[in-house]
């Protein structure tokens, strides 16, 4: 075993693909698992403990929409007696006062609830689905309610960003202590509805300047995380702190993956936790260790300053618009395909969005 790399922070436990929404920036692979392939309850509870004896702090809890799992206070229980820091991520479709309450009673620690809208129409559209807004708000009453701390999700596009404020309001409005302002990241089925959902730069700005007047407004009242579109960045995040530095996901059929999108890189094997521990998996996996650190890296990123700090960027991003998973991501300034990758945004932006192509379990 690899006993040199440090041990997870997080894990994404993303118990199931099943979902009630059909939202066109969904960040779930573009094959979906089908129900009949998910971990069964034995085996979810066998991974949580390899988690925590990994030194794994906590689990999110995700899909999909993990409410359809039955088991899902039995998993939060679990993770609770393990001393695992436990997050519920759901749509709230489904919730009901019951469920909040046993989500409460079983020791669940937090949960964030998607926003697609603060208006019911453009809610609808762009979760594709109906009633939404309506049952979102009754979730985020049942959550607080059952004294759950509360982050509202809202993803942002060139479609609701005129009600950033307005989304502001209502977080606040749900009683929740914190609002994650997240453009759209263009992977997976986003990168198929890129046209439709890539916001001008003057958009960008006029969010920017929203944001930070009200984090300086609604300091002590409400937590304001701001997340930006790569495609007008100079410079790359560190996506997810670092290829298999402090986070893996683990999808409905148990293949372990350093990031959600990760599996668009078709050229990697990712390992089972039906047929490896995590700790093996974590240390020794040949997908882990392919972009992990800084030794893979090329120029100009294995002479930046930045490298420990950015990570390289995004593997799924680099081969999206560049083929090559090792590459530069895009993001940076410093990459042969940053101009291109700014003209991409600004022509999609500029012209008329073209309907949405939704994404629907089949």
């Amino acid at each position: 075993m690899n006993e040199a790399v440090a041990p997870p922070m997080g894990m994404l436990a993303e118990l199931t693909h099943r979902c009630p929404l059909a939202c066109p920036y969904c960040s779930n692979p573009l094959t979906l698992q089908q129900a009949a392939n998910e971990l069964d309850t034995t085996t979810w509870l066998r991974v949580l403990d390899e988690a925590a004896g990994l030194g794994v702090l906590q689990v999110h809890f995700s899909g999909g929409e993990p409410l359809v799992r039955t088991d899902l206070e039995t998993l939060i229980a679990h993770a609770a007696k393990r001393g695992l820091y436990s997050n519920l991520i759901t749509s709230g479709m489904t919730m009901t006062a019951a469920r909040a309450r046993a989500l409460a009673d079983a020791g669940l620690d937090h949960a964030q609830l998607s926003l697609q809208d603060t208006e019911a129409e453009g809610a609808d559209y762009f979760a594709g689905s109906k009633h939404s807004l309506a049952k979102k708000q009754a979730a985020a009453a049942m959550l607080r309610e059952a004294e759950l701390p509360l982050t509202i999700n809202a993803v942002m596009h060139r479609g609701n960003l005129a009600h950033l404020e307005a989304m502001i309001d209502m977080a606040l409005a749900l009683d929740a202590g914190r609002l994650e302002v997240a453009h759209v990241q263009y992977y997976g089925w986003a990168l198929r509805n890129r046209a439709a959902l890539m916001p001008t730069r003057a958009q960008i700005d006029v969010a920017t300047e929203i944001v930070t007047a009200a984090r300086a407004r609604l300091s002590g009242r409400l937590v304001i995380d701001y997340v930006v579109p790569d495609y007008y960045a100079s410079r790359p995040k560190a996506c997810m702190g670092g290829w298999a530095r402090r986070f893996f996901n683990v999808d409905p059929a148990g293949n372990v993956l350093p990031c959600h999108a990760a599996q668009t890189i078709t050229s990697l094997h990712f390992d089972t936790v039906r047929e490896k521990s995590l700790g093996d998996i974590w240390r020794n996996s040949a997908a882990f260790n392919q972009f992990r650190g800084t030794d893979w890296m090329p120029e100009p990123c294995q002479g930046c300053e930045r490298r420990e700090i950015d990570w390289g960027g995004c593997r799924c991003q680099a081969l999206a618009l560049t083929g090559d998973a090792a590459a530069t991501d895009p993001a940076c300034g410093l990459s042969p395909q940053h101009a291109m990758m700014h003209e991409i945004a600004v022509a999609e932006a500029a012209a008329p969005a073209p309907e949405f192509i939704y994404r629907r379990m089949r």
